[in-house]
């Protein structure tokens, strides 16, 4: 990852020039040089970046010798940088005399200059491998872009019947506890029939918790079992095993049937106490699990489900699927494509992979190169690495800086449902995205997320309603792939228990730039590096868990000791304390961290540099209050928290203005004209409280929301004093700007007749009403409002007759009804709508439903009349006799009257 060190160093130094530039006087000229150097490198790496670094002798280790002469540069600028800070907050009359100051400002430039010759050596020395090394073949062309729709399926081919087999055994069978196992080789989709499974209807509606957990081979037994209680609890702090064994007992005798699902399990032991969680009883409770291995699955039941590789036409069929999407294949792809597809040995990990190699090739030609490449060698359904190869493929059409975020997520826990707002934010604060002056940091950070799902390198586990990446995780495979392709690049490196737990095991600590640990042996760790000297090269520490524990760390407070140039800090997965010496790290630009907290301290405003920080409390439910003057951290971008914020104040207007663009929660008392604009960048808002009380203000409150010209998603939760009476808004004003794309609301007690006001937003796509947002049994939706809205969802109301048309909705694409127990009609009308893709209903009155079945077969019928008229007006001899629909109807509980429907994958 040389090049991504590269750029980021280049483009630190000169936004120090831009923005702070007062604090490298004395160095100026010596830093600008060295920028001017590194440019060069840069260019001189981009060349380099076409060497086929696996035939180039030597290559990789001249990279590293290049990264690590960057890698000192940074240190030394970031040294100094502190030193710089420090001197600047001293008094105007007396910096000027501090001699020891001056005395390191000399040594920084003489370091610089020594560092600069080395880097013009380094160039000197690799441009005869340059020259001398064949370049490889492969062109870099950019993939096809498709844009998906908002209801693009993920389905596996040929998993129908092996789905319907497992529902079966999981429903069917003996009152008694009884477990079904999927057993097959790496790649053969085991948890991807297991999710699917898990997600159809059927199962939904007969088990009363279905409850997901990675097990994993390295799996520990406490995560595993707090893995399950999560799900009846929130209270996990400090339980032992027996106690927890206990506790899950407890909730399953109260509750109706009960279907766990172990995935990755590796050895036979894992069954011994998973079976001690259930009493003995008559509910029928399941186990369903995925291994590898026959002998683990037989633990649980000796009938194991084999999976089967899949036939050369389903794997042709999962190929053309993956890369065309909903486009059809051009027939003289039709026989190389089928030649790749054989060569796969019916794994379909293997199918997705090479599909994300098959984007970026156009023609023929190209694909018969890719099938020549392949060779049969490279599948081997008997090796674990049978996959790795294709893989490569994929991973070597990346650019650089896509290399290291794919990489990076495998700093996640194995089997880990990665946020994707986090893994981008995560992106951002360790600088692997490239500055683009047509997008916005966030968004270019998104561009490489889709590509990468594109390529089939991250899978998507979950979408938001319109249709974005919600979570994202990486096959096991590619797990690997990436953990040892990182310890190549010296990318991170993953902090290990050693053999006995009694020490703590680290590969290349000299080297180390970013370490990830699980928090189980975080204070072991902690307290083994609190006395040895500072890891100064380390810039990242991650400290994950599959589940979080709420235990506390006293050795936390030594952290600014073991890392004292930190950047990015996530302690998300334990309670953190403060010391009065963590704010002398004053490189962090991510910090993440849960705790006790009532306040955000004052001495935060000196994190200059930061742009993320996320805050978790214990009390969610109380105000948060921030006294660190967060108006004054011109760098800070995003404030999540899970509290009502209390913000403070903005003091006088400076010239540079605040770029923050999230505000996750606030309390309303912020909702103020001061504050909003000072936050005229902000993107995202959410306010939570009292909501009710600005809702009937006519002045202040929420009409100060005219503020932020740039607003595209706001949530309104109401949780403070309950209004009997329904809300009219303010009628002299209209509070919401016009720039919004998402807006929800929440417990607001709205009348259905102030919705006419919401569809005068020209650009709102995305409208969620919950928890009786809105109050009244009639809406009749007036034409010509929403003319944007693409997704409508409605949870928890007295409605009881809606009326509208397809006018009323031009554009809707995805409509969800869940608890709406009164309501008795869905409008006809809606069945007009041209883009309307799919309906869900859940928990909804059986009129409501009966109607949602006729607006199907209404869409069903105009689909079919427009494929006839499309084939006649092309002369076409015959007709197809099984039409496309592209419309999904989803209801639970599932109706007697239903034809058999596609399950939903998000």
């Amino acid at each position: 990852m040389t090049e991504v060190a590269v750029n980021y160093l280049v483009e630190k130094l000169l936004e120090l020039g831009r923005e702070n530039v007062e604090l490298i006087a004395g160095v100026q000229d010596d830093v600008n040089d060295l920028v001017n150097d590194l440019q060069i490198l840069k260019a001189f790496l981009k060349d380099a970046s076409k060497i086929n670094r696996d035939t180039a002798q030597g290559w990789k280790q001249s990279l590293k010798q290049i990264r690590n002469v960057v890698y000192k540069a940074e240190d030394c600028v970031d040294k100094f940088l502190v030193e710089a800070k420090q001197h600047q907050d001293v008094h105007p009359a007396a910096k000027w005399i501090d001699v020891p100051y001056w005395y390191k400002v000399k040594n920084v430039a003489k370091e610089i200059q020594s560092i600069r010759v080395k880097v013009k050596d380094l160039q000197v020395k690799y441009k005869h491998l340059l020259e001398a090394t064949q370049l490889n073949s492969l062109s870099r062309t950019t993939p096809r872009t498709r844009e998906l729709t908002l209801c693009d399926e993920d389905d596996v081919v040929g998993f129908e019947d092996e789905a319907n087999t497992v529902i079966d055994r999981l429903i069917g069978g003996s009152k008694n506890l009884e477990a079904v196992p999927i057993v097959g080789m790496p790649g053969l989709g085991k948890s991807t029939l297991a999710r699917k499974v898990s997600k159809d209807s059927r199962i939904t509606f007969e088990f009363f918790s279905c409850i997901w957990v990675n097990v994993s081979r390295s799996y520990k037994k406490t995560e595993v079992l707090l893995s399950i209680l999560k799900n009846f609890t929130k209270q996990l702090d400090n339980k032992s095993d027996e106690q927890i064994i206990e506790d899950i007992r407890t909730f399953l005798g109260k509750g109706g049937r009960c279907l766990i699902i172990l995935d990755d399990v590796w050895h036979r032991e894992v069954m011994d106490f998973i079976g001690k969680i259930f009493t003995k009883s008559d509910k029928g409770h399941r186990i369903m699990m995925t291994s590898r291995e026959d002998t683990v699955a037989s633990a649980f039941n000796e009938d194991i489900h084999k999976l089967n590789f899949l036939s050369h036409d389903n794997s042709w069929l999962l190929l053309k699927k993956k890369v065309f999407r909903k486009e059809s294949c051009s027939s003289d792809l039709e026989d190389p494509g089928y030649k790749i597809a054989t060569k796969c040995s019916g794994l379909p990990l293997a199918i997705v992979v090479i599909a994300g190699a098959l984007l970026a090739c156009k023609t023929k030609r190209e694909w018969e190169h890719v099938n020549k490449n392949i060779g049969d060698h490279l599948i081997n359904p008997n090796s674990d690495d049978s996959c790795l190869e294709f893989v490569k493929m994929s991973y070597d059409l990346l650019s650089y800086d896509a290399k290291a975020c794919f990489l990076y997520c495998a700093t996640f826990p194995r089997g880990f449902d990665i946020p994707a707002w986090k893994l981008i934010r995560l992106w951002i604060g360790e600088g692997f995205i490239p500055y683009d002056k047509n997008l916005t940091v966030e968004e270019k950070a998104e561009d490489y997320l889709n590509d990468l799902t594109k390529r089939n390198l991250v899978m998507v586990m979950n979408w938001t309603a319109d249709g974005q990446i919600k979570t994202c995780r990486i096959h096991d495979m590619l797990y690997e792939f990436c953990k040892r392709e990182a310890s190549e690049e010296d990318l991170y490196h993953e902090i290990t228990p050693a053999p006995g737990q009694s020490s703590i095991m680290m590969q290349d600590s000299d080297f180390c730039r970013r370490l990830c640990i699980n928090s189980s042996i975080l204070e072991n760790f902690l307290s083994s590096f609190s006395k040895k000297p500072p890891m100064e090269l380390v810039r990242s520490f991650l400290c994950f868990t599959l589940e979080q524990t709420g235990k506390s760390d006293d050795h936390l407070k030594t952290i600014h000791k073991v890392f004292p140039l930190i950047k990015v800090l996530d302690l998300e997965a334990v309670k953190f304390t403060f010391s009065k010496d963590f704010y002398r790290l004053l490189h962090l630009r991510y910090i993440s961290f849960s705790g006790d907290f009532k306040a955000l301290p004052e001495p935060f405003g000196r994190f200059w540099n930061l742009e993320t920080l996320i805050i978790n409390t214990t009390t969610p439910e109380s105000t948060f209050e921030i006294k660190a003057n967060i108006w004054s951290m011109l760098r800070l971008r995003h404030l999540h928290t899970n509290a009502p914020a209390k913000l403070p104040l903005p003091g006088p207007l400076t010239d540079k203005e605040c770029c923050i663009q999230t505000l996750s929660t606030i309390a309303p008392q912020s909702c103020t004209k001061k504050i909003f604009s000072r936050a005229r960048a902000l993107r995202k808002l959410g306010i939570r409280g009292n909501v009710a009380a600005l809702l009937t203000s006519s002045a202040g409150g929420l009409s100060d929301l005219a503020e932020l010209k740039r607003l595209e998603n706001l949530k309104l939760i109401n949780d403070g004093q309950y209004y009997g009476k329904i809300i009219i808004l303010p009628k002299l004003v209209f509070i919401f700007p016009k720039t919004l794309r998402k807006l929800t609301f929440s417990g607001t007690s709205l009348d259905w007749s102030e919705m006419s006001k919401l569809g005068q937003l020209e650009s709102l796509e995305v409208l969620k009403l919950k928890e009786f947002a809105f109050k009244g049994e009639f809406w009749e939706t007036d034409i010509g409002g929403f003319t944007s809205l693409l997704v409508l969802w409605i949870k928890r109301t007295d409605l009881k007759t809606w009326r509208a048309s397809n006018r009323s909705f031009p554009c809707l694409k995805r409509l969800f009804l869940i608890s709406c127990e009164n309501l008795e009609e869905i409008p006809e009308g809606l069945a007009d709508i041209p883009d309307l893709q799919e309906m869900k209903l859940d928990s909804t009155h059986k009129a409501a439903v009966k109607a949602a079945r006729q607006i199907e077969k209404k869409k069903k019928e105009k689909k079919k009349q427009e494929e006839l008229k499309h084939y006649a007006e092309e002369n076409k001899p015959e007709h197809p006799f099984n039409f496309s629909f592209g419309f999904k109807l989803t209801v639970f509980p599932p109706d007697n009257d239903a034809d058999p429907q596609p399950q939903p994958t998000h």
